[in-house]
C-alpha cells in the first residue's frame, strides 16, 4: 500500500476511511498532491477527478444529495478553494452533508508574497457548521478538530471546511502509516415532542376549522403512508406540495400558483388558515409566501429536527422534531372536527384544472407548451434534477408522476452547478436521469459536461428561449437595450458544439411535432448521454404565461 510521507495527511485519510467517508471528488493540483496519492492509492475510497473547481464541488454536492451521507471535495492552496464557495452555500441551505478539504501554505509563507496562496482559514466561516483549522503537525488537537468536521456535517447535515497546511516535498510516499489518530464516535440523538407541547398543540388544533399544511423541499417516500392518508382524510386540513416536496395523494394541491394566482382579496381571506403548518426545505412559490405574509395565520408552527425559518413572519411555535415523530405524536391526541375547508379546495383545484387544459389546447409553441410534452414523458422510476428561474417554475405548473424523484439546488436558488449537481446525483443513484435546464443556467454551468463520470443514460433537455427568459416573467420587465443586454443576456448561441466536444447524442426541436420525436429518439438512446435543445419563441413566453392565470377564473 502507497501512503503519503506526510504525517498530517495520513490522519486526514485514517479518520476519513474510519468514519466512512469514502467518495472523494478531487480537484488536480500540487499542493493537495499528500492527500491526492493517500485517497487515490486507497482500494476502500472511491475518487473522481473533476478539473473545475465550482463543477467539482457541485458534482460532490449531487452525490451527497443521493447518498445521504457525506462526501469530501479536495483541492490544492489558493483561489481554487473559493470556487467552491457556490456549493458550500447551497449545501447549507439545502442541509446536505459536504466536507471541504483544503490543502493550504503552512501559517509562515501566508501574506509575504508567496504564490497561489491566500487567507484559507475560515473562508467558509458564515455558511459551514464547522471549520477545522489545523496546525502544520500531527497532534491530539488535529485529530479531535477532523472528527468534529465530520460529526458536525452528518449530525447537522451541512457543509464543514478542514484546512491542511503542508510543507513541501509534497510528493514523497511510505509504505506503512506513522500516525494512529484518535476517533470519536458518531453522537446519536433521538427528538421527540414533549408531551406538555402535544397537549397544549392539539388544543389549537382541534379548535381549527381550517389547517393548511404546507411542504417545501423534501426527500422522497420519507412521510410515512398512514400520515399522508391521515391528513388527506382530515375535512379541515389542507396540503399544498410543491414539485420538489415529492409527496403526493389525490386530494393534495400540488400546484400552488395555479390555485392561488387568481384570487382576489375575499378568495384569499377565505382561504387564509388557522394554523399553517411547515415541513421540508425551502417554498419555491413566491405567490404563496406573499399570500401567508399579507394574510398571517394566527398560528405557524414548522417542523424539523434541525432548524426552522421564519419565512412569512408568523412563526408561533418551532417543533424540534422530523415530521414523522411530530404527526405520531400528536395525531393520537387530535379529533376531526366539522370543516368544508378541505372541500371548497378540491372544488377550486377542479375548475383550475379544466381551466389549465382549455387553455394549453389553444396556446401556440412555447416554454409553457414544451413543459406540456416534456412532464408526462418523464420515465416512470426516474429521477428528475430541475434547473433554477423559468425552469422550476414552469415545473411546478404540471402533475409529475409520483414514481419521479424531483430535486433542485433550491437552497441558494442559483443557477450556477444545476447541471454538475445532476451529474453527480445520476452517478450516486444510478437511476435514469433528466435534467431541465434554461440556457442561461446551461451554458453558465457548461464545464460540467468535462466530466468522465457522465452515465451513459443522462439526458439534458435544454429549453433555449435565447436569453434569461425568467426576467421577462418578473415585473419590471420593459423591452429596451439595457433590460435587453444587463438583465436578460440575450445571444444566438446552441449547444450543438458542446455536444459534439463532449460525445453527447444531440437532438433538436421547435415545434410540438418535433419536440414529440425529440423526446422518443432521446429516451430510446442509452448508450451515449444526450442533449435535447428546444427552441421556443423568446419574445413571446412571458405573454403566455402571464395571460394563462388571467385565463384561470
Amino acid at each position: 500500500m502507497i501512503y503519503p510521507k506526510i504525517p498530517l495527511a495520513q490522519s486526514i485519510l485514517q479518520i476519513c476511511l474510519a468514519k466512512g467517508v469514502t467518495h472523494i471528488v478531487i480537484s488536480p493540483g500540487s499542493r493537495n498532491a499528500p492527500l491526492t496519492i493517500g485517497f487515490a492509492n486507497h482500494p476502500e475510497f472511491q475518487c473522481y477527478s473533476i478539473a473545475d473547481e465550482r463543477c467539482a464541488a457541485f458534482f460532490a454536492l449531487g452525490m451527497a444529495q443521493q447518498l445521504n451521507k457525506p462526501v469530501a471535495v479536495v483541492c490544492t492552496s489558493g483561489s481554487a478553494l473559493l470556487n467552491y464557495y457556490p456549493a458550500v452555500a447551497e449545501a447549507f441551505y439545502s442541509q446536505i452533508p459536504l466536507i471541504v478539504i483544503s490543502a493550504d501554505r503552512p501559517t509562515d509563507k501566508i501574506d509575504i508574497g508567496d504564490g497561489q496562496t491566500i487567507r484559507q482559514r475560515n473562508v467558509f466561516e458564515n455558511h459551514s457548521l464547522y471549520n477545522a483549522n489545523l496546525s502544520e503537525e500531527v497532534s491530539e488537537e488535529n485529530d479531535l478538530k477532523i472528527n468534529e468536521a465530520i460529526n458536525k456535517a452528518v449530525a447537522l447535515k451541512g457543509p464543514t471546511h478542514i484546512n491542511a497546511p503542508f510543507e513541501e516535498p509534497l510528493y514523497q510516499t511510505v509504505n506503512k502509516l506513522s500516525v494512529d489518530p484518535s476517533i470519536s464516535k458518531f453522537e446519536k440523538t433521538h427528538k421527540t415532542v414533549s408531551v406538555e407541547n402535544v397537549l397544549a398543540s392539539t388544543n389549537i388544533w382541534n379548535a381549527a376549522k381550517k389547517k393548511m399544511i404546507l411542504v417545501g423541499v423534501n426527500e422522497p417516500h420519507s412521510i410515512a403512508a398512514e400520515i399522508i392518508e391521515k391528513l388527506a382524510a382530515d375535512p379541515s386540513i389542507v396540503v399544498m406540495t410543491e414539485t420538489t416536496s415529492n409527496l403526493h395523494h389525490p386530494s393534495f394541491l400540488n400546484n400552488i400558483d395555479t390555485i392561488i394566482t387568481p384570487f382576489n382579496e375575499e378568495d384569499f381571506e377565505a382561504f387564509k388558515p388557522e394554523i399553517l403548518i411547515t415541513f421540508g426545505g425551502m417554498i419555491v412559490s413566491k405567490r404563496v409566501k406573499a399570500f401567508l405574509r399579507t394574510y398571517k395565520p394566527d398560528h405557524h408552527w414548522h417542523i424539523d429536527s434541525l432548524r426552522a425559518y421564519n419565512t412569512f413572519n408568523a412563526l408561533t411555535y418551532y417543533f424540534e422534531a422530523d415530521p414523522n415523530t411530530f404527526f405520531q405524536q400528536i395525531f393520537p391526541f387530535t379529533k376531526i372536527v366539522k370543516s368544508d375547508y378541505a372541500a371548497k379546495a378540491q372544488q377550486i383545484e377542479k375548475l383550475r384544472a379544466e381551466k389549465h387544459g382549455e387553455y394549453l389546447d389553444k396556446i401556440p409553441f412555447s416554454d409553457f407548451k414544451a413543459f406540456e410534452q416534456i412532464i408526462p414523458s418523464l420515465q416512470k422510476d426516474s429521477m428528475l434534477q430541475i434547473s433554477n428561474s423559468a425552469a422550476i417554475r414552469y415545473a411546478q405548473l404540471f402533475d409529475i408522476d409520483q414514481s419521479v424523484s424531483v430535486y433542485c439546488n433550491r437552497g441558494t436558488s442559483g443557477i450556477d452547478g444545476s447541471t454538475s449537481t445532476a451529474i453527480g446525483a445520476a452517478l450516486a443513484s444510478q437511476k435514469p436521469t433528466v435534467l431541465i435546464t434554461g440556457d442561461i443556467g446551461f451554458l453558465y454551468d457548461s464545464n460540467a459536461l468535462w466530466n468522465n463520470y457522465i452515465p451513459k443514460n443522462f439526458k439534458i433537455i435544454l429549453v433555449n428561449n435565447g436569453g434569461g427568459g425568467i426576467f421577462r416573467i418578473l415585473p419590471g420587465h420593459e423591452e429596451n437595450k439595457v433590460f435587453n443586454t444587463y438583465f436578460e443576456t440575450a445571444h444566438h448561441l446552441t449547444a450543438e458544439h458542446l455536444a459534439k466536444m463532449y460525445g453527447f447524442e444531440y437532438v433538436t426541436a421547435n415545434d410540438n411535432p418535433t419536440l414529440k420525436n425529440g423526446l422518443e429518439i432521446m429516451y430510446a438512446q442509452n448508450e451515449k448521454p444526450v442533449i435535447l435543445e428546444i427552441f421556443t419563441p423568446m419574445l413571446e413566453n412571458n405573454g403566455i404565461l402571464n395571460q394563462y392565470f388571467a385565463a384561470l377564473v
